[in-house]
């Protein structure tokens, strides 16, 4: 795990390799252990949430695209709970930022999330040492570290891309799906999103200015999927995204 450089000067974001390799096995035992101390170290209702979530994981986590995507319905048969049940738990979740929701369930498919593999380790480490010295020793190394804020300038701009986007309006909801790209796709953010401007919505259709034709065109063959999610979740009943070069 390495941490990554983020431009959102308000937050440290940090990089979390995906488990893969040699060492997958070990670090998934690691990561549900972290997430079992750290429900049994709390309330009640805490260790539920945290039972639920790693029988979530354990069950239907897709660790190679690092995505959980399961219905409400199979939620429920899984913790045989209702579905209202279901709904208050993953609210649950995503408030306390464990997962991220990538998209939502629109249109008959299903929501997608991701484990918040940092916000985990934040809320597990004062309870490492109860399993060991070893473990511990163990997830310090694997621990991501903050990174260096850094400030990108543009010459031609009056202020720092990052600076906007600090600054955007918490009622705008581009600016709320900006943040949530920057969160759940750091990478993809700083590469591809981060430059998109928003111009009108259209019915269903949402148009966005891109800096050039050929990052326009790229996004929407490669990355669309992920800059969708973050739309829906903030915009609504958006269906189709046109991007301009």
């Amino acid at each position: 795990m390495k941490p990554i450089r983020s431009r959102h000067s308000g937050s440290i974001k940090m990089e979390i390799k995906r488990f893969t390799g040699p060492q997958a096995g070990s670090q998934k035992y690691d990561l549900l252990t972290a997430i079992s101390v750290a429900g049994l170290s709390g309330t009640p209702g805490f260790q539920c949430s945290m039972m639920r979530l790693i029988a979530l994981i354990t069950a239907r986590y897709n660790w190679r695209v690092d995505e959980l995507t399961v219905g409400q319905k199979e939620m429920a048969r899984l913790w045989s709970v209702d579905e209202r049940t279901v709904k208050r738990e993953i609210k649950r979740l995503t408030e306390y930022n464990i997962l991220l929701q990538l998209r939502p369930g629109v249109r008959g498919r299903v929501a997608a999330y991701r484990l918040n593999y940092a916000e985990i380790f934040r809320l597990s480490e004062p309870v490492w040492k109860n399993v060991g010295s070893d473990f511990a020793s163990r997830m310090e190394t694997q621990t991501p570290k903050p990174a260096e804020k850094v400030v990108h300038v543009q010459f031609g701009q009056e202020k720092p891309v990052a600076v906007e986007l600090e600054e955007q309006d918490a009622q705008d909801p581009w600016g709320r799906a900006l943040r949530r790209l920057l969160q759940s796709e750091p990478l993809l953010f700083k590469s591809w999103y981060r430059d998109i401007q928003y111009v009108e919505t259209k019915d269903q259709t949402i148009i966005l200015r891109a800096p050039s034709k050929f990052i326009a065109q790229y996004i929407q063959s490669h990355h669309l999927k992920p800059l969708l999610g973050a739309i829906q979740l903030e915009f609504g009943r958006i269906q189709k995204v046109c991007l301009i070069g």
